[in-house]
């Protein structure tokens, strides 16, 4: 699934770049960018397009990357399900 960048939260993309989804680093940088500076709004789209069981599976790759309060709230989140 290909999915256009969000200049908002994607900022050092180029304009008009696109993600695929279905290539593994394109989602790993997909999720931490929307959890770790995405809105409301966003991370509902977010649990919307990537199956839940998919953003656990990635989740222990892309942590170490996470502020703490943001890797903390996500550990515990996803721990719940």
């Amino acid at each position: 699934m290909k999915l256009k960048a969000d200049p908002r939260l994607f900022w050092f993309f180029k304009e008009g770049t696109s993600l695929d989804l279905n290539n593994r680093p394109d989602l790993e940088q997909y999720v931490q960018q929307v959890i770790t500076c995405g809105s409301e709004k966003d991370i509902r789209s977010l649990l919307h397009t990537v199956p839940l069981a998919k953003v656990k599976e990635i989740f222990p790759n892309i942590k170490r990357f996470l502020p703490p309060e943001v890797r903390n709230f996500w550990e515990d989140f996803l721990a719940s399900y």
